[in-house]
């Protein structure tokens, strides 16, 4: 899917466990400048709904898993993240949706700018207008 895929990062294991190194600029293709991480989400919450102007993400699932399903004009993917050494990189104008949660998860999300309000699309319809100048 244009504007969306996964990334494989170093996955470091011995006998004391997993270390997962991330570098802004080199394991991800931006430099982070928001981390933020989502938890406690109950049974059957859906979250997301929106879209980014500007806006690069990479979204990891550090334990247990979730669902993403990323969507623009003209394709629609769902990805399961359970593996805290793979990321989920999802760049400007993808519409996401986050669902099926299990108990315990945790979403990390790595930002390449700091919050603005004005940069989401949180109606489709509108994400559609937009998102159809770019993709075509």
């Amino acid at each position: 899917m244009y504007n969306c895929s996964l990334i494989k990062f170093k996955d470091i294991t011995d006998k004391y466990g997993h270390l997962t190194p991330i570098e802004g600029k080199i394991d991800i293709p931006f430099e982070i400048k928001r981390v933020y991480y989502i938890t406690g989400v109950g049974q059957g919450v859906v979250r997301g709904f929106h879209s980014h102007r500007k806006l690069h993400q990479v979204l990891i699932c550090l334990n247990g898993s979730v669902k993403i399903r990323t969507k623009n004009p003209e394709d629609e993917e769902l990805t399961e993240l359970n593996d805290p050494s793979v990321g989920l990189y999802i760049g400007p104008h993808v519409w996401r949706e986050m669902f099926d949660f299990t108990e315990g998860s945790v979403l990390l999300v790595l930002a390449s700018e700091n919050y603005s309000e004005d940069d989401y699309i949180r109606n489709y319809d509108f994400y559609l207008e937009e998102a159809i100048k770019i993709y075509r």
